[in-house]
């Protein structure tokens, strides 16, 4: 009766695992909803400041302002987003591959963490760690983009950045994570416009004309670091998003496998069960016997 008695141990445990994993999976359905949705209530505005950019760029022709200029002797700052719990598959493992591969071209990178795991895996990484940030697991805010936002545009136009660059995960869908990288600083003409006029693309626009107060460029210094700051916060909750879709891929799975492994215990349980049975009506049928006989 030992066995039966470790298999039942064994039957729990799995069982209150399994609880874990299906709560887990719930909790990371909901926040995914909620990421989502956050994202695409911000994103009109944004979207309408790099519109604003992109007008600008084509009525003028050309615009001279500091963020489309590339600082002489900086140095490259890659922004690198993890997540700040792990049991979330290979999200940040793909992560931290994509960084190295991306570091390895760089001459001196300096890293930007978000999240607790990229801060333990990175501690002991060649790279130079310049500021560490953390949103406890949250849904990350626009305020949370502000600051970061505020501190690379400031060390840019302090000439401390050369570049500034984001690492996140973007969700093509709920079985396609892939890492990606984006280029925040200096900011790039032809992207601007083509992100929202794709045929127009290094065309200068004839038949619209704006008159902009007190000049293109005081407007276009104004609207790049909220542009910054838009650029951002898509990147931050996208990947939160894909953080939660990898979490919910993974409990899925975890607890499949654990349905699995509880099936498989429950036969086992079966067949010892079965087997003390027939073991103790052989000893009361072999003692019937010899009081017989």
């Amino acid at each position: 009766m030992a066995n039966l008695r470790d298999v039942r141990l064994r039957m729990r445990a799995i069982a209150q695992t399994l609880q874990v994993t299906k709560a887990m999976k719930l909790i990371s359905t909901s926040k995914l909803r909620k990421g989502r949705l956050l994202l695409e209530d911000t994103e009109p505005y944004f979207n309408r400041i790099q519109r604003t950019m992109s007008d600008i760029l084509q009525d003028t022709g050309s615009v001279q302002s500091p963020y489309l200029k590339k600082v002489a002797n900086g140095r490259t700052a890659v922004i690198v987003v993890t997540s700040d719990k792990g049991l979330a598959g290979g999200y940040n493992a793909n992560i931290f591959r994509f960084v190295q591969s991306i570091c390895e071209n760089l001459k001196n990178p300096i890293l930007i963490l978000i999240g607790q795991v990229g801060q333990r895996y990175f501690v002991n990484s060649p790279y130079l760690v310049l500021e560490n940030f953390t949103f406890n697991s949250r849904i990350p805010t626009v305020e949370d983009a502000q600051d970061l936002a505020d501190y690379v545009v400031s060390q840019f136009d302090w000439g401390v950045f050369a570049e500034v660059r984001v690492v996140y995960t973007h969700m093509y869908n709920a079985l396609k994570l892939v890492p990606t990288e984006r280029e925040v600083l200096p900011l790039d003409e032809t992207k601007i416009t083509a992100a929202v006029r794709p045929e127009l693309a290094g065309q200068k626009v004839k038949d619209e004309h704006f008159e902009y107060l007190p000049s293109p460029e005081a407007v276009f210094d104004t609207l790049a670091p909220l542009y910054i700051k838009g650029v951002i916060y898509g990147c931050l909750v996208e990947a939160y998003a894909s953080e939660q879709s990898a979490r919910m891929s993974a409990m899925d799975e975890a607890s499949k496998n654990g349905e699995e492994m509880l099936a498989s215990q429950q036969l086992s349980y079966n067949r010892v069960r079965q087997a003390g049975i027939t073991q103790e009506v052989t000893e009361i049928v072999s003692g019937a016997i010899a009081l017989s006989d």
